[in-house]
């Protein structure tokens, strides 16, 4: 039984859900302190709507991506970063109740959309915009679009875990886009579109082996560094630009950190860290770290920070 639980709670991956939920509350937080408007109950459904909608993202990957995994799987360093959680590769879940589990999480996640939109009265827009949120996540892996194979997957991402989670939490809250929100999603984006691309590398042999095309396999490890690196800078810029324009100087004490630990990944990867199996995972972390700071970071200046 406490098997079957740990390969349910691995095939979830739950910490993996803070991408999303971050951003949520970050837009959720602007929507507060630009108009005093905050519903609780709006948010716990909305919320609970983004994370059916990653899990049925997630479990599509564990369907789909099967090929690509099980060599993922032969490595002699397995990743927590990529190559999914092995749990359908290892025949602890079906394909079919991945696929299962993907359908009826976004069955769900549809219905609240509508809940929100006709009894909540949150804007026609609502529905609209978990609309994109499925046909970002859901067709990430699945076929016959699976935006993963095409080149821009990680656009995808940007759009899904940036932008989107972050103006959707204020558009239920208050129905209008907030001109915020579109600020504070371009450093979240540009970082959560490195993490992506860096967790890419861990699984390019299999990836390639197996025709899956993301942007890695296309471009090759050398060009993918230098994106990943001007990527990095561009997401560091904005994020800096933004806090000097909102909150200096206390913002940028706080984003201090965060400002390091991106260093020192860009350092690693440029020094050829991805090379090493064992160094490349800590990087991925580091890299995880930075999406994540970056976004809890906005969202404590929003929360507490003055006007």
């Amino acid at each position: 039984m406490t098997c079957r639980l740990t390969s349910i709670a691995a095939f979830a991956r739950l910490p993996f859900h803070l991408v999303g939920v971050l951003p949520f509350a970050l837009g959720t937080a602007i929507a507060w302190r630009e108009t005093g408007v905050f519903r609780g109950d709006i948010f716990g459904l909305a919320i609970i709507a983004v994370m059916l909608i990653m899990l049925a993202t997630y479990a599509a990957g564990e369907r789909w991506d099967v090929e690509e995994d099980a060599r993922s799987q032969t490595r002699a360093v397995r990743s927590r970063f990529a190559g999914g959680s092995g749990t359908v590769v290892r025949g602890e879940i079906s394909r079919d109740a991945a696929l299962a589990t993907s359908v009826v999480s976004l069955a769900l996640a549809a219905g609240i959309g509508a809940v929100l939109q006709i009894v909540y009265e949150t804007g026609p827009w609502t529905i609209p915009l978990g609309a994109l949120g499925i046909l970002g996540g859901f067709f990430y892996s699945t076929p016959p679009i699976r935006w993963v194979s095409r080149g821009i997957g990680e656009l995808w991402i940007v759009v899904c875990y940036g932008w989107l989670p972050i103006a959707a939490a204020a558009y239920v809250q208050t129905g209008a886009f907030l001109s915020w929100t579109h600020i504070a999603a371009v450093p979240v984006g540009l970082s959560i579109f490195n993490v992506i691309l860096l967790n890419e590398f861990p699984d390019f042999d299999a990836d390639r082996a197996s025709g899956k095309r993301n942007l890695l396999v296309r471009a090759g490890p050398r060009i993918a560094v230098g994106i990943y690196v001007g990527v990095c800078v561009a997401s560091i810029a904005s994020a800096t630009a933004l806090l000097i324009l909102r909150w200096p100087p206390l913002a940028l004490l706080l984003y201090a950190p965060i400002l390091v630990v991106a260093g020192v990944v860009v350092g690693g990867v440029c020094r050829g860290g991805w090379r090493d199996p064992h160094r490349l995972e800590r990087l991925c972390a580091g890299n995880l770290i930075v999406n994540l700071a970056t976004t809890a970071a906005f969202l404590v200046l929003f929360l507490v920070g003055s006007p």
